[in-house]
């Protein structure tokens, strides 16, 4: 009984002393250089914002194929939206053609809560976003969690990933 009683006290000490360890305190795998984790890469972070405000652009003035020009479509493209199976570049084109070729007018095409992550020649961009879309008469509001994963090629950077879900709340 006392062997029991020492073993579980020692596992909830154990569990309290992790628990309460600092919460900036970043945990790399040996091998993961660790710069890719720290550093901001804002050169990099600035082309990937500045390659998004040129995707909103697309977006706005209906240049469909410039659009789909940001994706690096091929065997690793996926997508995953409002909680379908996973898609890949040729569902995700034909959709991103009908879906945004009908919009007749951006009312409002907002990105809140806007965050970049670059790791080296990746990067994340993640944000909620606040559209207000006309298809002829009719408004549609997409207030999504948006994520699109790029990676820095010979081109520039290209979307690689979507993921869309909405945002509740």
């Amino acid at each position: 009984m006392k062997t029991t009683l020492k073993i579980t006290v020692l596992i909830i000490f154990g569990f309290l002393f992790t628990a309460c360890s600092d919460d900036n305190e970043i945990v790399v795998n040996p091998g993961i250089d660790i710069n890719l984790i720290l550093d901001e890469f804002p050169e990099a972070k600035q082309e990937v914002l500045e390659t998004f405000g040129a995707i909103a652009q697309s977006i706005k003035d209906g240049d469909m194929d410039k659009l789909i020009s940001f994706h690096a479509y091929g065997p690793k493209f996926t997508e995953f939206k409002n909680g379908a199976p996973r898609n890949g570049g040729a569902a995700n084109e034909e959709h991103e053609r009908t879906v945004f070729g009908a919009v007749t007018e951006v009312i409002k095409f907002d990105a809140k809560d806007l965050q970049i992550a670059v790791y080296g020649e990746v990067a994340n961009l993640t944000f909620h976003s606040d559209f207000h879309l006309k298809f002829g008469e009719d408004l549609v509001i997409v207030n999504d969690q948006i994520t699109l994963l790029f990676v820095n090629t010979s081109s520039g950077w290209k979307m690689v990933h979507e993921q869309h879900s909405p945002l509740k709340g």
